[in-house]
Parts: C-alpha cells; sequence; structure tokens
C-alpha cells in the first residue's frame, strides 16, 4: 500500500461518518510529516451550515495543531474533487499537495470544470494528484445517491398516498 493509499483510506473513513449522518459522504484528513493533523467530514445539513465542508473542517483542524493558518509541506486528502470554496481555501492555506479520490465534472474546482488549485495566476499553486483508491470513493458516493433516490422515491409515494386519502374525507 502507498503512503497515498493509506492515508485516502483514513480519509474515507471520514467520509463513512457522514454517510452514517446522511450527509454527502465526502472525507478528509491533513497530514504533516507522516501524522495526521486535521479531520474532517461533510456536516452541512447535520450543522445546518454552508462552510461544513470535509476540507474547510480539516484545515481549521489542522491549523489549530500547526498554530498557524499557512499548512505549509502539508499534504490534504480528500475523497472527491474540492469545490471552488474549498479549493479557494486550500490554495488561501498554502497547502503544498492535495490528493484528490474521485472527480467530480459536476462541480469539482481541482481539474474538473476549474482548476483552481493549479492557476498560475495566483501566489499559490499546489501540487495534485488524482484518482488514489478512485474506485472505492466513486462506490460510496454512488451508493449514497442511489439510497438518496430511492428513499425520495418512496416519500413522494407516501405523500401521494396520504394526500388521497385526506381528499377522500367527506
Amino acid at each position: 500500500m502507498t503512503q497515498d493509499e493509506k492515508y485516502m483510506k483514513e480519509a474515507i473513513k471520514q467520509a463513512k461518518k457522514a454517510y452514517a449522518l446522511g450527509e454527502v459522504p465526502i472525507g478528509c484528513v491533513i497530514v504533516y510529516r507522516d501524522k495526521i493533523i486535521g479531520r474532517g467530514y461533510n456536516r452541512r445539513n447535520t450543522d445546518r451550515n454552508t462552510l461544513a465542508h470535509a476540507e474547510i473542517t480539516a484545515i481549521n483542524k489542522a491549523s489549530r495543531v500547526m498554530k498557524d493558518w499557512r499548512l505549509e509541506e502539508c499534504t490534504l486528502y480528500v475523497t472527491l474533487e474540492p469545490c471552488q470554496m474549498c479549493a479557494g481555501a486550500i490554495v488561501q492555506a498554502r497547502v503544498t499537495e492535495t490528493v484528490i479520490g474521485a472527480m467530480n465534472p459536476k462541480a469539482g474546482c481541482g481539474g474538473s470544470i476549474l482548476n483552481i488549485l493549479e492557476m498560475q495566476e495566483f501566489n499559490h499553486q499546489v501540487i495534485v494528484r488524482r484518482g488514489v483508491l478512485e474506485e472505492e470513493c466513486q462506490s460510496i458516493l454512488k451508493r449514497f445517491f442511489q439510497e438518496l433516490r430511492e428513499r425520495n422515491k418512496i416519500e413522494k409515494q407516501q405523500r401521494r398516498e396520504k394526500q388521497a386519502d385526506v381528499n377522500k374525507i367527506p
């Protein structure tokens, strides 16, 4: 097992925590000198907070450990390609490397829609590696969204049945 696989597995553990909460299963860990210094998982719905993304949580925790906003010499592992907010935060935090599991062709800003992480126009560029444990990262997301669609279908049918019952009342 490579170093990247080892830490991506730790990010996947974080994603599973989000899954257990009914959140989109995205997980993140930040590593400094072969030690995890920040962990995070998606909690937007749980916390009712737009900023409660896995990467933002992990960056906050790592910054506290480092006692600095700069996360130089750190590697961030994330199960899904960062959105524009998280990619911007990664650049702003001066993270040295980012390792991405699955790409996000609908909203990713680490190479899919945009590539904020490696834009030469910024004063900091991140070294990016993509596709680490990609199938495992994709499968947890696919399973989550399949279950969500099934749940939504059942709930929609239950609402219809309830409305039909209400319409029968004289």
